[in-house]
C-alpha cells in the first residue's frame, strides 16, 4: 500500500500547484531511492542446487529450528539448510525469509516499514516480515508461547507471529532474501485479508486506506490541473515499482512487476477501496490506540506504575482487562462519587493550607466520565490531585489503558522511545559502571531492554505490580521480575542494587515519600538513584493550560517541583550529582495538545464505557479527526523546533535527577 503524508487540498493558483507538484515529486523520489537502498541492504541467501537423492524429499528438521510457511510456499531442503547456516553464523534466532518473487506492492510496503541497516540493532523495533516464511529457534517459540495449531498459517498469522517473536529475540531477529523460495499462487488477497494483515502488524487499516485514497486524489488532481510538473509527479508514482525493484542487480524479482507497474493507479485505488470497506465492516476490532493520537503517539513516556491503589484492585483489573460495555455500565450505575476520596485541606508535601486550583479537566485520555482537579500549594509549589482517586477509582481509570483494549497502543508508544531510554541510561556514564540495576515501575521492561545496548554487562531487574513484569522476564528484557508494591520489598531487597531508577513513575504513586524511603533501603551504600518526572514549572503548562499533556489526568497524582525533590532526597541521605531538564524534555507539547483537544471534541465512538455511538456521533468523530490532520502536522513541526531550543537552553516539560546514596 502507498501512503501519502500529504493532504488532498488542491491549489487555487498555478504557482501554488507547481510547489505542491514539486514537493510531491521530491517526496516520491526520496521514497523510491530509500526503497532501492533498503532493498540492497537485505542479505541474500546463497543460491544452491536443490538436494536430490534418498532422504532429500521435503524439508529436513534441523535440531533446534522450525521453518513456518504459509500455504502454497514450498521451501526446498537446500533453502532451509542455507537459512539455518546463515542464522547460526549471524547469531540470529528469528529470520524472516523473503521469497525471490515477492509481489511488488508487498515488497514496497515492507521497505517503507523496515530499515534493514538498523533493524536488528533496534531492540524495541517492531518485528516485520513478508508473511510467507519465517525460520525460528524452538527455544524462542517456547518462550513466546506460540500457538502453532494451524499447519499452514495465513500471511496475517505469520506477520503477527513475527511481530511477537522479535520481542523474545529483540537483538537476534533479521531478514533475508531466499531467491529459490516462491510465494506460490499469485497474490489475490481481498480487502478483508489486507485489513487483517495490517492489523496483525499493529497498523490501522482504515486510516491507512484513507491516507492512500487521499494521496491518489492529490496525485490525480495535480496531474490534471498542473500540467508538466503534476504529470511528472504522477508518472513517477506510476513507475515507482519498476525503479525500486526492477533495475539490474536488484535481489528481488517480483513475478507481478510488469502488471503491478502498468496498472498501479488502478490496482492501488481498488486495494484502498476494498481495505477501507473491510475496515468499516469490522470497526471496533482494531486496537484502541493504534492510530489514536491521545492514546498512542502523543502519550507520555510512562508505563503502568505499581501504585498501592492498583495493587488493591489488581484481581478485578485482571479479570476485566478488556471489560465489555456491560461491565462498565455496572461500574457506572451508581455514579462516580465512590471513585474519589474526600478533598484534603492541606498540601501532602509540606502541610501548608493555602491551596489554589491549577487545572480542572475531564478524562481527556480515554473519555471516561468524571472531572479531576489539580491544586497547587502556595508555599512549596507542589501540584497534586485533590480530591485524589480512591483505589477503586484508580482501578477504573487505569483499566484498558496500558493493557486490555489499549495495551497494544501503549506498547507501540513505549517501543518508539529507544533514544529517550538510552539517554537515561547514559546519564550514569560519568559516575559509575553499574553491575546491578532495578527499574521500578518497569511495565513490560522497555527501558531495561533498550538500556542493555548502553550497559551490556549490567544485570537489569524490574519491579511492577502488573503481569507485564513476568512477561518482561520471559522475553529476557529483565533478568528478574519482582511483582508487587515497591515498599513491600524494602526489607527483601535491602542493599542489593547499585542503581535504582524511577522514570515517570513517582508522579503516579499515592505516597512519594514512602517510595523514596524504599529506594534508600534497596540501594547499597554509594548506590545511585535516578528519577525522571514531569516539570510542573514548565512554561508550556501555563501556555497550554488543560491541554498540557503531562497533567495526564486522572493518572498523575503528584507533580513535584525539582527543588522539592532535591530537598526530599537530601533528607534521606542523598547527594544530587546531576540534574537535566533539556535532555529530559519529551517533544510532545503541541502534538499532545492537539490530540487532547480532538479527543475532548470527539471521543472514540467505540469506547465501551459510553452509550453506543449514533451515526451523527460517528460522523462528527471522523470530521474532527480529518480536520485535526493539518493541526497535527503543524504541531509536529512546532514540537521539533521547541525540542531543538530546549535542548540548548535546558528547559522543557520534564526533568531528570541523579543522586548518590551517601556512605554511612
Amino acid at each position: 500500500m502507498t501512503r501519502s503524508p500529504l493532504h488532498p487540498v488542491l491549489p487555487t493558483r498555478p504557482s501554488q500547484g507547481r510547489w505542491i507538484s514539486v514537493l510531491l515529486l521530491a517526496a516520491l523520489g526520496a521514497g523510491t531511492v530509500r526503497a532501492a537502498r533498503r532493498l540492497r541492504a537485505i542479505p541474500v541467501l546463497p543460491v544452491t542446487e536443490p538436494m536430490t537423492g534418498p532422504g532429500s524429499a521435503g524439508v529436513p528438521r534441523a535440531a533446534g529450528w522450525r521453518l513456518l510457511t504459509a500455504r502454497g510456499v514450498e521451501p526446498d531442503a537446500a533453502t532451509f539448510l542455507a537459512a539455518c547456516a546463515y542464522a547460526d553464523r549471524e547469531g540470529l534466532r528469528v529470520l524472516d525469509l523473503l521469497p525471490g518473487d515477492l509481489p511488488a506492492e508487498r515488497a514496497l510496503s515492507l521497505l517503507r516499514l523496515v530499515d534493514p541497516a538498523g533493524y536488528r540493532q533496534d531492540r524495541l523495533g517492531e518485528g516485520r516480515g513478508a508473511g510467507f516464511a519465517v525460520l525460528v529457534s524452538e527455544s524462542v517459540l517456547a518462550r513466546a508461547g506460540a500457538d502453532l495449531a494451524r499447519p499452514y498459517p495465513t500471511p496475517a498469522e505469520l506477520l503477527a507471529l513475527t511481530r511477537r517473536l522479535k520481542e523474545y529475540a529483540s537483538d537476534a531477529t533479521g531478514l533475508a532474501i531466499a531467491p529459490a523460495l516462491s510465494c506460490g499462487a499469485p497474490d489475490e488477497a481481498g480487502g478483508a485479508a489486507r485489513a487483517g494483515e495490517l492489523r496483525a502488524q499493529g497498523l490501522p487499516p482504515g486510516a491507512l486506506a484513507a491516507a492512500q485514497l487521499a494521496g491518489l486524489a492529490l496525485l490525480a488532481g495535480v496531474a490534471v490541473r498542473q500540467g508538466r510538473w503534476g504529470a511528472v509527479a504522477a508518472g513517477l508514482y506510476w513507475i515507482q515499482p519498476y525503479l525500486a525493484l526492477g533495475l539490474p542487480g536488484t535481489p528481488l524479482h517480483p513475478g507481478d512487476l510488469a502488471p503491478a507497474t502498468a496498472a498501479r493507479p488502478v490496482r492501488s485505488l481498488g486495494a484502498a477501496l476494498r481495505t477501507a470497506a473491510a475496515a468499516a465492516r469490522t470497526r471496533g476490532t482494531e486496537p484502541a490506540n493504534s492510530g489514536d493520537a491521545a492514546g498512542g503517539a502523543a502519550a507520555p513516556d510512562t508505563e503502568a506504575p505499581d501504585t498501592e491503589a492498583r495493587g488493591a484492585a489488581a484481581g478485578a483489573s485482571a479479570a476485566r482487562a478488556s471489560a465489555p460495555a456491560e461491565a462498565y455500565r455496572a461500574d457506572l450505575a451508581t455514579g462516580t462519587a465512590r471513585f474519589f476520596e474526600p478533598r484534603r485541606p492541606d498540601c501532602p508535601w509540606c502541610g501548608f493550607r493555602r491551596l489554589s486550583v491549577r487545572v480542572r479537566v475531564p478524562d481527556l485520555l480515554q473519555g471516561k466520565p468524571g472531572r479531576f482537579t489539580l491544586e497547587r500549594c502556595g508555599d512549596c509549589g507542589h501540584v497534586f490531585q485533590n480530591p485524589r482517586l480512591s483505589p477503586e477509582g484508580l482501578e477504573f481509570y487505569y483499566r484498558d489503558f496500558y493493557d486490555g483494549r489499549g495495551g497494544e497502543g501503549a506498547a507501540t508508544v513505549f517501543g518508539r522511545l529507544g533514544a529517550a531510554y538510552r539517554g537515561r541510561a547514559e546519564m550514569l556514564r560519568p559516575h559509575a559502571e553499574p553491575a546491578s540495576w532495578l527499574d521500578v515501575g518497569t511495565g513490560h521492561g522497555h527501558f531495561c531492554n533498550a538500556a542493555r545496548a548502553v550497559w551490556p554487562g549490567t544485570r537489569f531487574d524490574g519491579l511492577d505490580m502488573g503481569a507485564g513484569v513476568r512477561e518482561a522476564e520471559r522475553r529476557g528484557w529483565v533478568e528478574t521480575g519482582h511483582r508487587g508494591q515497591f515498599p513491600e520489598f524494602a526489607v527483601k531487597l535491602a542493599g542489593q542494587y547499585e542503581v535504582v531508577s524511577m522514570y515517570h513513575y513517582l508522579e503516579h504513586t499515592r505516597d512519594p515519600f514512602a517510595e523514596l524511603d524504599t529506594a534508600a533501603a534497596v540501594l547499597a551504600p554509594g548506590g545511585y538513584l535516578t528519577i525522571e518526572l514531569p516539570d510542573p514549572q514548565s512554561r508550556m503548562a501555563g501556555l497550554l493550560g488543560p491541554a498540557w499533556l503531562p497533567w495526564f489526568q486522572p493518572q498523575h497524582q503528584h507533580l513535584i517541583p525539582a527543588a522539592n525533590l532535591r530537598a526530599a532526597l537530601a533528607d534521606r541521605g542523598f547527594t544530587v550529582l546531576a540534574e537535566e531538564h533539556g535532555r529530559a524534555h519529551q517533544g510532545n507539547d503541541f502534538f499532545g495538545a492537539v490530540a487532547l483537544t480532538a479527543t475532548r471534541l470527539a471521543p472514540d465512538p467505540d469506547r465501551p464505557w459510553a452509550d453506543p455511538a449514533t451515526p451523527g456521533g460517528r460522523a462528527l468523530a471522523h470530521a474532527v479527526r480529518a480536520a485535526a490532520l493539518p493541526c497535527f502536522a503543524a504541531a509536529a513541526v512546532l514540537d521539533g523546533l521547541r525540542t531543538a531550543v530546549v535542548r540548548r537552553t535546558d528547559g522543557g516539560n520534564a526533568y531528570r535527577l541523579l543522586a548518590r546514596k551517601d556512605q554511612p
